[in-house]
């Protein structure tokens, strides 16, 4: 009788997320008159899910998703012009987000923080996912 012997095989399933938040700017935004001549802050949490089965690689930085670098093309988009809506800045941020290779998918929460007296914050939460 021959026994054989199997060899185990560990298998993963990874998610791996690049978190931003409370990222608060001072933005031109809205449909208002007085929202078209004074910014107003708006704080944004980001998820950015990415190929969890691209290693980090710290001799190749194409490997991981630089977070630095998503917060500094928010903030060149979001000084580069006025915004007539949340929805639009968020499809805005969608477009720059998934120009990078890795991304799989985005989950964005933008909020006004001072448009409503009566509230803390208004705002959008949106998921897009790379099919």
């Amino acid at each position: 009788m021959k026994i054989i012997k199997f060899k185990k095989r560990e298998k993963f399933k990874y998610k791996r997320k690049v978190i931003i938040k409370d990222l608060v700017l001072n933005i031109l935004i809205g449909i208002h008159n007085f929202e078209k001549k004074k910014k107003q802050r708006v704080k944004f949490n980001i998820e950015i899910l990415t190929d969890p089965y691209v290693l980090p690689n710290s001799k190749n930085l194409s490997s991981i998703l630089n977070y630095e670098d998503v917060v500094m093309k928010i903030e060149k988009l979001s000084d580069s012009k006025h915004h007539e809506l949340l929805e639009d800045l968020a499809e805005n941020i969608f477009n720059i987000i998934f120009k990078h290779k890795l991304v799989k998918k985005i989950n964005l929460k933008l909020e006004k923080l001072d448009i409503l007296k009566k509230t803390k914050s208004v705002g959008i939460e949106v998921s897009k996912t790379k099919i």
